[in-house]
């Protein structure tokens, strides 16, 4: 169904929340995190930095329900829609990993922390 061969074989996933529509992070999928996402339901990707399978919150426990998932004409995109247990997608704390805004050159941070990282990934 996906076009994985143009990009190295990744394609980029944008994640929404359903209720908001807000854009809660960017990841990229290989054909293994696409087919386990299809079939359990749960948001999964291929971690860049770690060259491996993920699963989102699998150390957090804010695991990201698919509620619809939309292609784009090229097959090489994905918007994942979800319901994000937890409230939170970004490991910053944030709810959203895009909680930073520019503003007269320079980053304000817009978003609002929910929780506390170093007390989520002790490691």
């Amino acid at each position: 169904m996906l076009d994985f061969k143009k990009s190295e074989g990744l394609v980029p996933a944008i994640v929404q929340d359903d209720e908001t529509g807000e854009v809660l992070m960017l990841a990229y999928m290989n054909e293994e995190a696409w087919n386990k996402t299809l079939t359990s339901g749960k948001a999964h990707y291929w971690s860049r930095s770690r060259q491996k399978l993920w699963l989102k919150g699998e150390t957090s426990g804010h695991i990201q329900e698919v509620q619809a998932i939309y292609v784009d004409c090229d097959l090489d995109t994905v918007v994942l829609r979800v319901h994000q247990l937890g409230g939170a997608a970004c490991h910053e704390g944030y709810s959203s990993c895009f909680y930073r805004k520019v503003e007269d050159g320079e980053l304000k941070t817009t978003g609002t922390i929910v929780f506390d990282p170093k007390e989520v990934y002790k490691s």
